[in-house]
């Protein structure tokens, strides 16, 4: 009997996690039947920096997924986030091709290739491109335009980039380590995929991924991502911060920035520590929201992800600092599994198994450009092992 197995891997930081889920007949959510971490080595700020190193901590975190799961990994779903991971917000327009004016798919693709024309790539990869909003003669259409019948279709669309040489090492690290990625997927759509409901998507709600060296900051309205950006910063500096204050070495700062103080040291002090950092942060996440003009107005809220999202005063500092209502990410969709998967430091890994219903934008060939890219780094791969 052939089985419906779905695998993801998140490559992050400081963490290597692989999940294999099985998706059983009648249920609509996969069941984990595998689950591999290993420590990240050779990344920084979520990009690669030494692909021996990264392919070897992924090498591991694929052995103890396999040993768990009974199940060969040779293809899987690949999250990218990293610093150089990027939303822009570009126009375009296209003419209307029928004689008779009717909107056609060929049309949206033009005024979408349009917005791409305009979007300064300067040695950037396009990863996901959304479709925000269309006019049609000047006029805004509500949903899709297809079927519709006009002369100029005009369209704002979403372009999340990353630096193209990113992108290409986090393929190659992949691809080194025996496994083909059947997609590249933004981290924070996936982790949105766990940690955000369908009504939070619509009415506005922002998720934000604390990570050990970079915050990224998503916006979701109307049931689409409308806004991404990534900082670099993240729980690593807190930690550092703590270290440094309480004169304390790295380990025991990690184990007191989540909630583990020795009885000799003081919490108030501890506390400002934390707050001082995470104030940062949130000065960051509110200019931002800020420039795309929602700050105040997410009636969802913020709702955190990341291994930074353990920190016990993060969601009473974030309604102080953002206004806005503010909770930890959690899930009850793999409540039947280990404690540790409800820990939000493995949603993006989680989400990147999830089937994505809801994702209604065009095709934009990003599927067939990371084929592309797959073919050109085994052939460089099999260059380098050549006499």
């Amino acid at each position: 009997m052939i089985r419906n197995i779905s695998i993801g891997i998140d490559i992050g930081s400081t963490t290597t996690r692989v999940v294999v889920g099985e998706f059983l007949k009648g249920e609509k959510n996969p069941k984990v039947i595998g689950v591999g971490e290993s420590e990240s080595k050779g990344m920084r700020h979520g990009y690669v920096i030494n692909v021996h190193e990264a392919v070897s901590s992924l090498k591991n975190a694929i052995s103890l997924a396999e040993k768990s799961s009974g199940i060969k990994i040779r293809r899987a779903f690949v999250s990218i986030g990293g610093v150089t991971l990027r939303g822009d917000t570009v126009s375009g327009v296209g003419i209307v091709s029928k004689a008779d004016g009717e909107v056609t798919n060929l049309d949206i693709n033009k005024a979408l290739q349009d917005c791409e024309d305009n979007l300064n790539l300067n040695n950037k990869k396009i990863i996901k491109s959304i479709p925000l909003s269309f006019k049609l003669d000047g006029k805004e259409i509500l949903g899709r335009p297809e079927g519709m019948r006009g002369t100029k279709l005009e369209v704002k669309a979403l372009f999340i980039t990353c630096s193209n040489s990113h992108f290409e090492d986090l393929l190659e690290v992949v691809t080194l380590a025996g496994v083909e990625p059947i997609d590249i997927i933004v981290s924070s759509l996936a982790g949105s995929n766990i940690a955000l409901s369908e009504k939070q998507k619509i009415v506005g709600s922002a998720l934000v991924d604390i990570g050990s060296e970079t915050v990224s900051l998503s916006v979701f309205e109307n049931g689409t991502l409308v806004s991404m950006h990534t900082f670099s910063i993240g729980g690593s500096d807190i930690t550092n911060d703590i270290a440094l204050g309480m004169k304390i070495s790295l380990e025991n700062a990690e184990r007191f920035k989540l909630g583990n103080i020795g009885e000799d040291y003081s919490k108030k002090k501890l506390d400002e520590i934390i707050e001082a950092r995470l104030f940062d942060v949130f000065e960051l996440i509110e200019n931002h929201l800020k420039k795309i003009k929602r700050n105040e107005l997410l009636p969802a809220g913020i709702v955190f992800i990341g291994g930074g999202a353990n920190i016990p005063s993060l969601e009473n500092f974030s309604k102080e600092a953002l206004r806005l209502p503010s909770k930890i990410g959690s899930t009850e969709i793999f409540n039947n599994t280990k404690t540790k998967l409800r820990d939000p430091s493995w949603f993006t890994v989680l989400g990147l198994i999830m089937p994505d219903e809801n994702d209604d934008s065009y095709p934009d060939g990003s599927f067939q450009n990371i084929l592309k890219n797959i073919k050109g780094i085994l052939k460089s791969n099999i260059k380098q092992l050549m006499p």
